[in-house]
């Protein structure tokens, strides 16, 4: 599947992803499964090729919308949404990572619907990829839609690679950060960024299972 940039009406940027190819996914998830020795005529695993790619073509087809943006002169402080629940696929073993991400930005003479910021991570989570990436890439969105003075991003998640196989370190949680513009410069900004995000970021090198990754645009 490739993916295409459309720019709409108001110049915001729409990502477009051709359709999956079901019949062809399918196929390669009953040759996949029948390579691994397991059997799928019964009746529970007669469908499970079709339903796994069904399933994966969903959670790797990353949504379409068109961010909704308002001119507002009157309000300076930081916008944060916290705790915005998501799911993707680990590029390195296909299997899910799960947690949320928590969005701020403070605007520079436009603000953006705030399920918008939802949608922004869903979009940059249906991929293969690392966590590092979903960080940085929706910062850089924020960047880019808004060109706001400045931008944080911090995702919390549990890899089931690593809690389901290997390690088997269940209940550990990765957490990254990105920041961008004036929360990279100002410490009393970066300070109330923190403070939004509550005690978790301040003494996430305290917490145990938990790993902190920084990714800010230093």
């Amino acid at each position: 599947m490739s993916t295409d940039v459309e720019i709409a009406e108001n110049g915001a940027a729409v990502h477009v992803q051709d359709p999956p190819d079901l019949v062809v996914a399918e196929r390669a998830a009953t040759a996949f499964l029948t390579a691994l020795g397991v059997p799928l005529d019964s009746p529970h695993c007669r469908d499970t090729p079709r339903r796994m790619a069904s399933a994966f073509a969903e959670l790797l087809t990353p949504p379409r919308f068109v961010p909704t943006m308002f001119r507002s002169d009157s309000y300076e402080g930081l916008v944060v949404v916290r705790g915005i629940a998501f799911a993707s696929l680990c590029a390195h073993h296909g299997l899910p990572f799960i947690g949320t991400v928590d969005v701020g930005y403070q605007p520079a003479g436009q603000i953006i619907g705030l399920s918008k910021l939802a949608w922004a991570v869903h979009l940059y989570a249906r991929r293969l990829q690392v966590q590092e990436q979903l960080t940085g890439h929706v910062a850089d969105w924020l960047v880019d839609t808004l060109q706001p003075r400045a931008a944080g991003v911090r995702v919390q998640a549990e890899h089931l690679c690593m809690s389901l196989r290997g390690a088997r370190a269940r209940g550990a949680v990765t957490v990254t950060s990105a920041t961008r513009g004036a929360l990279v410069d100002d410490p009393l900004l970066r300070q109330e960024w923190v403070m939004h995000l509550g005690a978790a970021v301040a003494g996430a090198h305290d917490c145990q299972g938990q790993e902190t990754r920084d990714v800010s645009d230093q």
